[in-house]
């Protein structure tokens, strides 16, 4: 088999440390007209021209992608997890907030809206899941833990339709356990300025201003008027960060 020559790239990763990283292997992928793949595994040269070549490729092993995957995931530090997080992954955090009371802020050109602004509302259970830099966000009608078959609800705020738009919202740096309340902070100490998409909030019947006009003053969120997000926790995990 012919000798691949590598393009020589340069690529910035901040790991949090000072490490030396050199090219050693390199995974190529055939794909076909359908659904097939397959990959190879090449050991990298280096030319007297100073430009690295693959050698002749062999079978990709599950031993290998094993010892990548571990490699890949090092920077992910132990975590004891509290009895708040629902699920954890290298790239994903979901967490659920017990039904309280919160401040909330209303921004935008709905002058019903506004009058609103700063006043504080209880709240239901809510479901919070971090893929990435994105947050999205659920509620549920009940008063314990969720598990994976509790109905996830849509929750019931402006610019949350599938990921959480995050405007005025100041963005946590990170996303482990303990940047859980910069997370629920950042989301409830911005402005909700306007409904996007078109997945139903609320089901009061004078909508969603009309719910949250009811509710100042009030302990408790009457969970009857949440509206079905249609899937259950388990589904809403298994989504990754697609909605």
């Amino acid at each position: 088999m012919d000798h691949f020559k590598v393009i020589p790239m340069k690529a910035y990763v901040n790991i949090g440390a000072s490490h030396e990283f050199r090219l050693s292997e390199a995974v190529l992928v055939y794909r076909g007209g359908g659904d097939g793949a397959f990959a190879s595994l090449h050991q990298v040269k280096q030319g007297e021209n100073g430009i690295p070549y693959l050698m002749p490729g062999e079978a990709l092993t599950t031993a290998f992608l094993h010892t990548l995957a571990e490699g890949l995931g090092a920077q992910v530090k132990p975590e004891i997890l509290p009895d708040n997080v629902l699920a954890r992954t290298p790239d994903m955090l979901i967490w659920w907030s017990r039904p309280q009371r919160r401040v909330m802020f209303f921004g935008g050109v709905d002058e019903e809206a506004r009058k609103l602004n700063g006043l504080v509302f209880p709240h239901p259970a809510l479901i919070f899941k971090v893929a990435g830099r994105d947050l999205f966000v659920r509620a549920a009608a009940t008063c314990s833990r969720p598990g994976p078959e509790t109905p996830m609800k849509s929750a019931p705020y402006w610019n949350t339709d599938i990921r959480v738009c995050p405007g005025s919202m100041r963005v946590p740096e990170t996303s482990d356990v303990a940047s859980i309340p910069q997370w629920e902070d950042g989301f409830f100490q911005s402005e909700f300025t306007h409904t996007a998409g078109a997945v139903r909030l609320t089901s009061h019947p004078e909508g969603f201003i009309g719910l949250w006009r009811s509710l100042v003053g009030r302990e408790r969120f009457p969970v009857q008027y949440l509206a079905d997000a249609g899937e259950t926790l388990q589904e809403f995990v298994a989504r990754g960060n697609e909605r």
